[in-house]
């Protein structure tokens, strides 16, 4: 984000002190804590710390809280303050066959191995106001989750869950693969996880990074560009073959003593999409992959870096690149909320000498067309001068 970087400290300051005032609120209010964000509003610190490129939810929490709930401006803090931190090892990749499942679906067969989880989720919900919640307790019901009937729920949720867990769809997409009707998976070829934090992205660019992209790319434009495809501009409607929201083990390497060591567990969501194509004329026709995995629960988030991720491997699969959705460089570039942001909002600050050189060549540009119309009455630019002057220039 562009900042400026003279003048007018006296006002920023003062600004500063009216934007702590306006987040505070009306005093007579009980402040809002970090703790309470963190614990009620889950889904806004889940898209921070996506976006943000950090797990961690009481960081995000705050960011939200110090951006006055502008979650772009809190993924921008928490991003900021990521580049402050020391890296001192490298986890290995997460094992989401072994997820402890929260909520698990697939769209493609009503029964799959392990069953479906239906956990929480707004799906079923009825979008109508709850007036009940503007009250102190709220309405959530929670009665049965106390006392015996807490007991029995948990151990419920835990046999789903190992049973889930056990038996989970795992990354060759199921009963499709078993069938042989979907493509199989392909392995890195170099071996190595680009990081696009420390590396830009080249184009053409490589699946890995295009991941990287997508899992830190703004929801509202990734959802867009999916909405794109199913209208027609990519020609997608795929199937999700699992769609699945849990607790993974982050295992860290040390390789100075030889041993892997689990150093927690986070929350992610993942999603495998299927894709029908029969262009690769090389092999049979088939179902394609799409793969999306976000921290915490956004599912919108996944399923659309899924359809994506289908998208931008068009040319990969011999597919004509026509839209917008498969140009890796239209969607890479201009995914980044941050970035994007920044440009946007480069537009308040002061643009006085690039106006005055463009009146210059708009009063050229009359002149010339008076000249050749022969429009002695068009009025000259030069009559703007004087509100030039009295702006006091640059």
């Amino acid at each position: 984000m562009i900042t400026s970087i003279k003048g007018g400290e006296a006002a920023i300051a003062a600004s500063h002190r009216l934007l702590a005032k306006r987040r505070r609120g009306n005093p007579a209010i009980v402040d809002l804590s970090v703790d309470q964000i963190r614990e009620q509003l889950s889904l806004a610190v889940d898209r921070v710390m996506s976006e943000g490129s950090l797990y961690d939810p009481g960081l995000a929490a705050l960011a939200i809280k110090q951006a006055e709930g502008d979650l772009t401006e809190a993924i921008y803090l928490l991003r900021a303050f990521r580049t402050t931190l020391t890296r001192f090892g490298h986890a290995k990749p997460v094992d989401t066959s072994a997820m402890v499942v929260r909520r698990r679906i697939a769209t493609t067969h009503k029964d799959v191995p392990g069953g479906q989880l239906l956990g929480p989720t707004y799906d079923y919900t009825h979008r109508i106001l709850d007036v009940a919640l503007m009250g102190e307790a709220g309405s959530d019901d929670l009665s049965d989750l106390d006392g015996e009937g807490a007991e029995k729920n948990e151990g419920r949720n835990r046999d789903c869950m190992l049973d889930a867990a056990a038996c989970a769809l795992t990354r060759d997409c199921g009963v499709l693969a078993r069938a042989e009707i979907v493509e199989n998976a392909r392995p890195d070829e170099e071996g190595k996880v680009a990081d696009i934090t420390r590396d830009p992205v080249v184009f053409p660019s490589r699946r890995d990074q295009r991941l990287q992209s997508l899992a830190r790319g703004d929801e509202g434009f990734l959802m867009g560009l999916c909405y794109s495809t199913m209208r027609g501009y990519g020609r997608s409607h795929p199937f999700i073959a699992e769609l699945r929201y849990g607790d993974v083990t982050v295992v860290l390497s040390i390789p100075e003593l030889d041993i892997s060591v689990g150093i927690g567990a986070i929350r992610l969501t993942e999603c495998q999409t299927v894709h029908l194509t029969t262009r690769d004329g090389s092999l049979p026709p088939r179902y394609t992959r799409g793969y999306g995995l976000v921290f915490g629960h956004g599912e919108r988030k996944a399923i659309s870096m899924a359809m994506l991720d289908r998208a931008l491997r068009s040319a990969e699969l011999g597919e004509t690149v026509a839209y917008p959705a498969q140009d890796d460089e239209f969607v890479l570039s201009h995914s980044d909320s941050v970035a994007a942001s920044g440009l946007v909002q480069h537009l308040k600050l002061p643009h006085y000498v690039d106006f005055q050189a463009e009146l210059q060549l708009l009063g050229q540009m009359r002149a010339d067309y008076a000249e050749r119309h022969a429009d002695p009455g068009l009025k000259p630019v030069a009559g703007l001068a004087p509100i030039m002057e009295a702006q006091g220039g640059d």
